[in-house]
């Protein structure tokens, strides 16, 4: 290996190492990252230590090993059974929800049983027996 070739490898390491760290107060630190394995430990970790510290069982933790997560804040969006476009009108008659007053007038004008097969789709139909 030449000296040229050493000079350049060392230039080139020195601006992939500037390219790779972020400041800290006054100085430079490379940004490290945790692989998963480490993830999850800390993560085993954390729970247990809540769970030791709280006398009564914890059913809500959220963690890496389970699925279960509490219920979303935010609003459920509901989207229009013809265009599936997010909307917030719902017709008085059938229950379907509608875009605009395009969407609204085939809305009017469907049959009593297509109304209840668009239901059916997204699971909110009633049946009668």
């Amino acid at each position: 290996m030449s000296a040229e070739n050493a000079q350049y490898l060392a230039e080139l390491t020195d601006k992939l190492a500037a390219a790779y760290t972020f400041k800290t107060g006054k100085k430079m630190q490379r940004r490290r990252y945790k692989p998963l394995k480490q993830l999850l430990n800390d993560d085993l970790k954390r729970t247990q230590q809540k769970q030791s510290e709280s006398s009564t069982p914890l059913p809500n933790l959220v963690s890496y090993h389970t699925l279960n997560a509490p219920p979303s804040l935010k609003p459920i969006r509901t989207y229009c059974d013809i265009t599936g476009l997010p909307t917030p009108y719902k017709s008085p008659h059938n229950q379907l929800r509608y875009y605009d007053k395009e969407c609204y007038a085939i809305v009017k004008s469907m049959a009593p049983g297509v109304d209840q097969q668009y239901l059916a789709l997204r699971g909110a139909n009633v049946v009668l027996k």
